[in-house]
């Protein structure tokens, strides 16, 4: 548990040049704290505790504004702030929009280890 919350704040102390110490991640980033209650919240759905998974994962959002569904395969989080797909420069208003991918921990630990940009899930 504690190997996996260290690779989490590594990742982002990783990508995020302002970050000055995990403590302080851990402390002050709500991408973290919504990771976090995903755990607990994916663990309870797991275990059949469908309304305690769902309880919590909206307290995570009420706290931190970002929702990631409990269920197995459902990384898709959304959160209130909308971003530009690409990040590198800024789109024309005609470009395609999507909600909310900042530097999730699994993405930047992805495009460490060389394998590129992650691809995009699909609703099927």
């Amino acid at each position: 548990m504690f190997k996996r919350l260290s690779e989490t704040l590594a990742a982002y102390q990783a990508r995020d040049p302002a970050a000055r110490s995990k403590l302080e991640i851990f402390l002050l980033y709500p991408g973290v704290h919504a990771i976090l209650f995903h755990r607990v919240s994916h663990w309870l759905y797991r275990h059949r505790l469908f309304f305690l998974a769902r309880l919590n994962s909206q307290i995570a959002r009420h706290i931190t504004g970002i929702e990631i569904h409990p269920a197995p395969g459902s990384a898709a989080a959304s959160s209130s702030t909308t971003v530009w797909a690409s990040s590198s420069e800024r789109p024309q208003r005609s470009e395609t929009m999507c909600s909310f991918t900042t530097a999730l921990p699994w993405a930047a630990l992805e495009r460490t280890r060389g394998s590129g940009t992650p691809p995009l899930e699909t609703a099927s």
